[in-house]
């Protein structure tokens, strides 16, 4: 009986120290973030005029708005949320971004991470809904 819960505890202490750990988190500063790129590109009076949003986007900004509020009214994932902690949560803007980034210039995930500042797994989340809704959206007009 000792042997038996002897060897129980072994196997315990062997699967905590190969169980994965949870990924350290980085504070990425997402609010700042998110005001910046409304600054630059999103606002009346923005740093960068229309001709480096179309150069950026590769649309108009009056296009990427109809997009951002079509996509928003059709997976409430996109919109501005708390958190957990009660802090407000990523953009539309940013994570429509980071997706159009991806699909735009063939970045990786990785690539857009050091650009959006955005995790790995939440840019690939709003890459496939972004694709799912943009489907579902205009597939009956267009296609």
């Amino acid at each position: 009986m000792a042997r038996a819960s002897y060897s129980r505890r072994v196997i315990q202490v062997v699967a905590q120290i190969c169980r994965p750990s949870r990924a350290v988190n980085i504070d990425r500063d997402r609010q700042r973030r998110g005001e910046y790129l409304l600054d630059d590109y999103f606002v009346c009076n923005s740093a960068f005029p229309d001709t480096y949003f179309r150069r950026h986007f590769r649309m108009e900004r009056h296009l990427f708005n109809k997009i951002m509020g079509a996509v928003c009214n059709h997976d409430s994932y996109f919109e501005q949320k708390p958190d957990a902690f009660g802090a407000m949560g990523l953009l539309p803007e940013q994570k429509i971004n980071a997706a159009l980034r991806m699909l735009a210039y063939g970045a990786s995930a990785n690539q857009v991470d050091e650009i959006a500042r955005m995790r790995k797994s939440t840019i690939l989340e709003s890459l496939m809904r972004f694709c799912s809704a943009i489907e579902s959206i205009y597939t009956t007009k267009y296609l």
